[in-house]
């Protein structure tokens, strides 16, 4: 827990993700990353009571009793359990020292660009009833290329692609605006449902979430390279013939060939994107290039697949999971420019 709080380190940039929650602390950086992720217990009396918060939670899935019930708040990018989310936010409030606060922070917190009404309401007084401070919104794409360093003032097109747990968004950003933006609600949450359908459907192994998100991790790629072949990794799984624990090993190609139907609408989001961009920025993302960010971008050679199929140079941000975050918390140091592009 921080030990020392000012005023000027009290406000706060917040990336309110599906994944995870991260927490950019003015002055300090990123002061908080965890799971999106909260674990409740049923009491007699019907009331229920947080039992841990974050990667503790995370490691209880799929492994409770009847009476603990581990759940995510948040659904493609939205809140889809408003009492969840709140109380998430609370506790990690709780776990960097907010009571310690000189004063109530500014609070930044990012939303899809897509995000209804009653949407960005539900992600406002999530903020406010856990922060009791003032509450700005911006829209994730926006944050993520203010986190990543792109010229987001100036009369030139700069486009950023984030890609997260729940939710793809390639925006074109100009004059302190997203001029364009294409979302689809695929990313790192189908990438890792497709992996457990392939093993499902080719070896009748029923794998976990999170044992396809590591196996994403460690030999997933969207690329055909030179040590594809070599790269294997075993898992273990429940067979669904025998009803039995079983290992097997899988290898880069098998994860790459399961793995291809999510990646294509990601790629074709981008180039739907390129194509419906008015024709004026059109050169500016040539000269530019495209910026990748979210976790989903750490996906091995998705960058040079991308740039296969669009023909225009692409790179992935520095600290691409981190961008987000960032961005909510540096604009709070231009707060001209915050209420400007906040919604």
């Amino acid at each position: 827990m921080l030990s020392i709080f000012g005023t000027a380190s009290r406000d706060i940039g917040i990336d309110f993700g599906t994944a995870n929650t991260l927490f950019y602390l003015k002055n300090k950086g990123i002061v908080l990353d965890e799971p999106s992720v909260l674990a409740m217990r049923d009491s007699a009396r019907g009331a229920k009571k947080v039992v841990v918060v974050g990667r503790k939670a995370k490691n209880m899935l799929g492994k409770t009793p009847d009476n603990i019930t581990v759940s995510q708040p948040l659904k493609d990018g939205v809140i889809s359990d408003f009492e969840a989310a709140a109380t998430m936010l609370k506790h990690f409030l709780a776990d960097i020292g907010y009571k310690r606060f000189a004063a109530k922070p500014r609070i930044v917190i990012s939303v899809p660009y897509d995000i209804t009404p009653i949407e960005r309401r539900a992600v406002r007084e999530a903020a406010a009833s856990a922060g009791k401070g003032e509450v700005y919104l911006i829209e994730e794409p926006m944050a993520a290329a203010i986190g990543a360093g792109l010229p987001i003032t100036e009369p030139a097109g700069s486009m950023i692609v984030d890609i997260g747990s729940g939710i793809t968004e390639v925006a074109v950003i100009s004059l302190s605006g997203i001029v364009y933006c294409y979302s689809v609600r695929i990313a790192g949450e189908e990438i890792d449902e497709a992996i457990v359908n392939y093993v499902k459907r080719k070896y009748n192994l029923l794998i976990g979430g999170q044992t396809a998100e590591k196996i994403k991790i460690a030999i997933g790629s969207a690329y055909p390279g030179p040590d594809e072949d070599a790269r294997t990794m075993e898992i273990n799984g429940r067979n669904l013939v025998h009803g039995i624990p079983q290992s097997l090993k899988i290898s880069s190609p098998e994860v790459r060939e399961a793995i291809a139907e999510p990646i294509h609408s990601i790629t074709d989001a981008v180039r739907i994107a390129l194509e419906r961009m008015p024709p004026e920025l059109a050169s500016d993302i040539i000269d530019t290039g495209i910026t990748l960010s979210g976790g989903g971008s750490l996906l091995k050679d998705l960058d040079l697949l991308i740039e296969k199929v669009t023909q225009v140079p692409v790179h992935v941000a520095d600290n691409p999971m981190n961008v987000v975050a960032e961005g909510a918390g540096r604009v709070l140091d231009e707060l001209a420019l915050l209420k400007e592009i906040s919604r």
